[in-house]
């Protein structure tokens, strides 16, 4: 950046950025400047060259301290070329290339200059700097001084405003504010020693300035340009044989070589200097190293404020010491990225070279041909299966393909379109199996119970069977969490040998994911199905959607809607994905779909599927499910042996009865889980304790034998030598039996071997180790669990007996209710609030829905006419005032099936009269006493078995449901189906006389 200001003003313009320092010729080198000479071994320039050289006068300053003259002159050698025109630019202040500059009146002789503030850094003597006069009055100003033969003026560094970081870039602010200041906010803000400055050149708005000597300012003159009074300052006397000074100084170029050999830049800047070292004292090297270097304004402009030579000196090197470390910090950075960029061109370079050698040897083709090349190598299998519309689309893109340039967006477009369409597996199926019994025992292995849902594929497999070919179906299975639903997918697909692949749609709200995207989007995708195509390779999988009553709704379209051509049996023949854009068969793929709530689906969507519920399991099953299927697993699971472990069915039970009462066993597996950590935590609890105890016991040993036996004695005699390990212990060391026992699961044989220099027996040795691990297996007692300690394994129990009521009193009566977890008890209980003429009236609470409610009104008029025909006389509906409730209020309850159980809550009130015992109900009711059929039967059947009820009433319609049931299910169950609420009034009230009689 440093360079000679030219005579020119066209060189001049060129250098704007650098500051430069002037020189003079008229005093030797001393021995120090020699050394900077030799810096950069630059010498003088040849003679002969002198050519291409001009010649350029310029002044000389008296910033050296020792009183020089100002008014001498030096000759600078300036490179030549610039133009005639170019000369003539600054025609008003030179007259040719080898202009002189004047300098009389001296210097010294300004007392009061015009003051430029500089923004960036400050000015040192003996350098050149451009700046910009935004002010035209100080610009006015300015030109006026250099046409008066006085080009003198003060240049200033600015302060930084208050309560700013000086570290902190504010871009062009600072220069936006500098024109702003003016008169005395300007004086404020300028530091008090600067520089006496030489315009060299004006151009436009742009001022050359040449430092020459320090300055201090001692008060302000005028405001409006801002004029200045200052006082000439001059270093402070030195010894310039002082060996601290010259240490200093050679110190200051030693670091200045240190610095040019790693950095570029230094060099270039020093080597403009090396030629012009004439007047390179110590003041002079001191201003030089702190101009050039990169040190912030503030800590140059302490090297300018210091009028101590020495002082000055080492400001200068610790600057130059801080270039050093940045240099090293750059030369660091520099070569990890080169080495990082060329270790990458050099990777690429030898890829780019060996592709050309294969290439030129025939062994690889160009990347189109070769992807060319692999798609059609995956269509040769199947070329023949493969539909003739989708070879058509493939050939055309393979020729779209040859056309494009690989770098273009459109060959990445089709490349991936090709990628899919020629990985799909077109008309390739995997063998199935059509062997009854042996689906039969597959799905009996991994699932126990489900009878429907296994009879319905081996159905399916038996039809398949039949007709040579299957086709495929759309199956759905319902039922409360927990059940298996998603987990027998699995299994069909196995009896059926098809591969089987699972997605949710739970949430799901982008029809894209089942339709695929467009290709005209960035990174479109096909939809779920295709995808499923691919990973399996086979067009007859299992496919498995789950949780397809959670679909959402979105933005992006209806799911459900895009859900009725995949599981249309008619449509998915043709089904079509928006990227691949060509109809695929998907005829013969088996859909499983699974809901919790079949309510929630679709009515068109429902329509297609065939729906298969599964209600849950009843506690015979659950246990059953316990034994042969998660105890097993979770005893594999957690590490556990079997003879480690017993659970006894009564605990089995009570796990199930009084913690999992849900329809499905997830809950029940975790608690298993939960049962099974403990006691894996117990049982390395006693083996640890154990095998801290071997220790001790052979601490014991070998203090027993060293007071009271001796190893010679041990092996004295061939009759001792054979006595067995338990009789020479006892025999030697004269313990007891217990503690013989004790010593001996622990023995020592290679500390007895050493001490006597005599063999044990290998087989002896291999019996005790034998002892010792039964003994220590004994001794780890074997985790029972029973009904009295279950409470240590899963805490106290979650659910309490569904009876609330051994006899249920006036007023109260069981109904039966379906929930998502499965079927539950309900009671209906029904109070009198008070009596009066006319206040008949009845309250509702229990958190009842609008249907529900409605059914409560229904059944209050029913009651009210049943009363009436019953007992004429009785106005006890028509004179009191109800309050019906439903408990579990916090549980939200809807729905019809509650009616008959309302009706016979509210005349058990009025006749006084309780139900009979263990009697359960449920029905909705017409207002002429009709019993309407219901929902869950299954489920309800099985809260009343839990509920240990005897009797149940169910409507007429529901008979086939219930003979449907497994006998286990129907066993020990008095079932009623009735038409008519007459018939429930006769069972519910009738008994004490069905008994009398």
């Amino acid at each position: 950046m440093l360079k000679l200001l030219s005579s020119t003003s066209r060189q001049i313009q060129t250098h704007l950025a650098n500051p430069c320092l002037r020189v003079t010729t008229e005093s030797q080198p001393s021995s120090f400047l020699k050394s900077l000479s030799s810096l950069t071994g630059l010498t003088q320039r040849n003679h002969k060259n002198l050519s291409f050289y001009q010649r350029a006068f310029f002044c000389s300053g008296s910033s050296s301290g020792d009183g020089g003259d100002g008014g001498g002159f030096v000759e600078v050698e300036v490179r030549s070329g610039a133009s005639d025109t170019e000369a003539e630019v600054g025609a008003a202040d030179y007259s040719n290339s080898s202009a002189i500059v004047p300098t009389n009146p001296r210097p010294e002789d300004y007392l009061t200059v015009l003051a430029l503030p500089l923004p960036h850094r400050p000015l040192f003597p003996g350098f050149y700097m451009p700046i910009y006069v935004k002010d035209p009055k100080l610009l006015a100003a300015l030109q006026e001084s250099r046409k008066r033969q006085a080009p003198y003026c003060g240049a200033f560094l600015l302060k930084d405003e208050p309560d700013t970081d000086p570290s902190v870039v504010t871009g062009s602010e600072s220069e936006k504010n500098i024109g702003d200041l003016k008169g005395k906010d300007l004086y404020n803000r300028l530091h008090e020693v600067g520089t006496l400055a030489q315009i060299t050149t004006i151009q436009g708005d742009q001022v050359i300035l040449i430092g020459h000597r320090r300055l201090r300012i001692t008060e302000m003159a005028s405001e409006d340009p801002l004029t200045v009074k200052v006082d000439h300052l001059k270093d402070k006397p030195y010894n310039k044989d002082d060996d601290v000074i010259k240490a200093t100084s050679f110190e200051v170029i030693s670091t200045l070589r240190d610095v040019l050999k790693t950095s570029s830049l230094w060099r270039d800047h020093v080597q403009t200097y090396t030629q012009h070292v004439g007047d390179f004292n110590f003041p002079r090297l001191a201003d030089f190293g702190a101009a050039i270097s990169g040190a912030s304004k503030l800590q140059c402009q302490e090297v300018l404020e210091e009028l101590d030579v020495h002082k000055r000196l080492k400001l200068t090197l610790e600057l130059v010491k801080k270039e050093i470390e940045i240099s090293k910090i750059q030369e660091s950075i520099a070569k990890a990225i080169e080495e990082k960029i060329s270790g990458e061109q050099r990777r690429y370079l030898l890829n780019e070279q060996l592709k050309a050698i294969k290439k030129e040897l025939g062994l690889e083709a160009d990347d189109k041909t070769a992807l060319s090349a692999k798609f059609r190598e995956r269509l040769e299998p199947n070329k023949d299966k493969i539909p003739v519309h989708v070879l058509q689309v493939i050939e055309e893109e393979l020729t779209k393909l040859q056309l494009l340039e690989a770098s273009s967006s459109e060959f990445n477009v089709t490349r991936n379109y090709l990628d899919w369409l020629t990985a799909l597996p077109w008309g390739s199926y995997s063998d199935e199996n059509f062997d009854v019994l042996r689906a039969q025992k597959i799905l009996d292995e991994d699932h126990y119970g489900l009878t429907d849902v296994k009879e319905r594929i081996l159905e399916f497999i038996a039809v398949g069977k039949l007709r040579g070919i299957s086709q495929g179906k759309i199956i759905c299975l319902s039922g409360p969490p927990g059940v298996g639903k998603t987990s027998i997918g699995r299994s069909i697909a196995r009896s059926l040998n098809r591969k089987f692949f699972q997605f949710s749609v739970g949430g799901l709200s982008d029809v894209a994911e089942i339709k695929g995207h467009r290709r005209t989007y960035i990174g479109a995708m096909p939809g779920k199905m295709v995808q499923c195509l691919k990973n399996v390779g086979t067009a007859n999988p299992l496919v498995l959607i789950d949780e397809i009553d959670k679909l959402g709704r979105g933005h992006a379209g209806d799911p459900a809607s895009a859900l009725l051509e995949l599981l249309d049996p008619e449509q998915n023949a043709n089904f079509l994905d928006h990227y691949l854009d060509v109809p695929i068969d998907l005829s013969k793929v088996l859909f499983v779909c699974t809901a919790n709530v079949v309510d929630m689906i679709p009515n068109p969507l429902l329509d297609r599927m065939e729906v298969i519920a599964i209600a849950g399991y009843i506690t015979d099953e659950k246990v059953h499910i316990a034994r042969d299927y998660l105890e097993k697993a979770t005893r594999e699971a957690c590490g556990i042996k079997p003879e480690q472990v017993e659970v006894t069915d009564a605990a089995l039970l009570a796990l199930i009865e009084n913690y999992c009462r849900e329809a499905g066993v997830r809950n029940l597996q975790k608690h298993i889980e939960k049962i099974y950590r403990k006691i894996a935590l117990q049982l390395v609890r006693q083996g640890a304790i154990i095998e801290s105890a071997v220790p001790v016991a052979e601490l014991n040993e070998a203090k027993v034998e060293c007071v009271e036996t001796s190893t010679e004695s041990v092996f004295s005699s061939n009759k001792q030598i054979n006595e067995t390990p338990e009789e020479a212990e006892i025999v030697h060391t004269g313990q007891t039996l217990e503690e013989a026992e004790i010593v001996q699961m622990n023995p020592q044989p290679d500390d007895l071997q050493s001490s006597t220099d005599q063999p044990t027996d290998s087989k002896d040795t291999a019996e005790t180790e034998k002892i010792e691990e039964s003994e220590v297996t004994k001794a780890i007692e074997k985790v029972l669990i029973d009904t009295s300690n279950l409470v240590d394994f899963v805490g106290k129990p979650v659910f309490h007996a569904e009876r609330i009521y051994d006899q249920t009193p006036i007023g109260v009566v069981m109904g039966l209710a379906w929930t998502a977890m499965g079927g539950s008890t309900l009671y209906i209980e029904t109070t009198q609030v008070e009596q009066g003429d006319g206040k008949g009236a009845l309250n509702l609470t229990g958190q009842l829905g609008e249907v529900m409610k409605e059914s409560a009104q229904i059944a209050h008029t029913v009651a009210r006419a049943i009363l009436l025909e019953k007992e004429p006389d009785n106005l006890f509906f028509a004179n009191t005032k109800l309050h019906l409730h439903v408990p579990a209020g916090a549980t939200p309850k809807d729905g019809p099936s509650a009616g008959c159980t309302m009706i016979t809550s509210l005349l058990s009130l009025a006749m006084k009269k309780p139900v009979r015992k263990d009697l359960a109900m449920t029905g909705e009711v017409t207002l002429t006493g009709k019993i309407l059929p219901i929902g869950g039967v299954k489920e309800k059947t099985l809260a009343a078995r839990r509920s240990d009820v005897k009797t149940i009433i169910f409507p007429s319609a529901n008979r086939r449901d219930f003979d449907e049931l497994l006998p286990n299910v129907k066993e020990g169950l008095d079932v009623h189906f009735v038409d008519d609420y007459s018939q429930i009034f006769e069972l519910a009230f009738g008994y004490e006389e069905n008994e009398n009689k």
